[in-house]
């Protein structure tokens, strides 16, 4: 890996996602979005009639998937995160899905992950890590206007109920995603405004990059 890798991980709704995107157009580098992943395997597999909780129909399914077929607005919605969140358990799904996030991240400028273990799965390497959380009763509240804004109609106390379940799920695996890397920073957003929280994701980008530069 000879590119400057960007590694954002955190919950669902932290403002990784967003973070991520800009600091891709920060330092003119491509974003790739992991949790999309997960979901297009998710909804992928219910319109071809299978089983989110059957390991071997969703790695199949996983294993067909591409970059460039990310673009469907049904990834986005609540109920593809649903999918997401049980195909995502099936070791299947990830070690299918590891190989698309490496190719993406080989590439020769570099690039920035956003997901919730790219920097100690996927890219263990990368020379700038970030772990953006936020209380849980934020991250719902910024779910439930991204939701609402799409044009779903959705209670915040139900998303409230989504995302403290989905953080209960991960953290009783084994081998949970929701762990920061050692040499990651972290950056809890909770009484951040998108501007602010962007703006403390790069200024520790930009010590990581001194740091690689440097011993380059």
């Amino acid at each position: 890996m000879s590119g400057f890798v960007i590694c954002v991980d955190g919950p669902a709704a932290s403002g990784k996602g967003t973070i991520a995107n800009r600091l891709g157009a920060l330092y003119g580098l491509p974003v790739l979005d992991s949790g999309l992943l997960y979901r297009a395997v998710g909804v992928m597999l219910q319109r071809a009639g299978g089983n989110l909780d059957d390991a071997g129909e969703a790695g199949a399914m996983a294993r067909t998937l591409k970059a460039q077929m990310l673009a469907d607005p049904e990834f986005r919605t609540r109920a593809a995160g649903e999918a997401a969140s049980r195909v995502a358990v099936h070791t299947p799904v990830r070690m299918a899905l590891r190989d698309l996030q490496l190719d993406f991240a080989r590439q020769p400028g570099g690039a920035v992950l956003d997901g919730r273990d790219m920097g100690t799965v996927i890219c263990p390497e990368a020379p700038a890590k970030l772990y953006v959380t936020a209380d849980p009763e934020v991250r719902a509240e910024r779910r439930w206007k991204q939701l609402t804004g799409q044009g779903e109609a959705v209670e915040l106390a139900d998303i409230v109920d989504d995302i403290k379940k989905r953080d209960a799920r991960d953290s009783g695996r084994a081998d949970s995603p929701m762990v920061a890397a050692p040499d990651a920073v972290l950056l809890d957003t909770s009484k951040m405004t998108i501007e602010h929280a962007t703006d403390a994701a790069r200024r520790i980008v930009e010590a990581a990059r001194a740091r690689w530069e440097s011993s380059r």
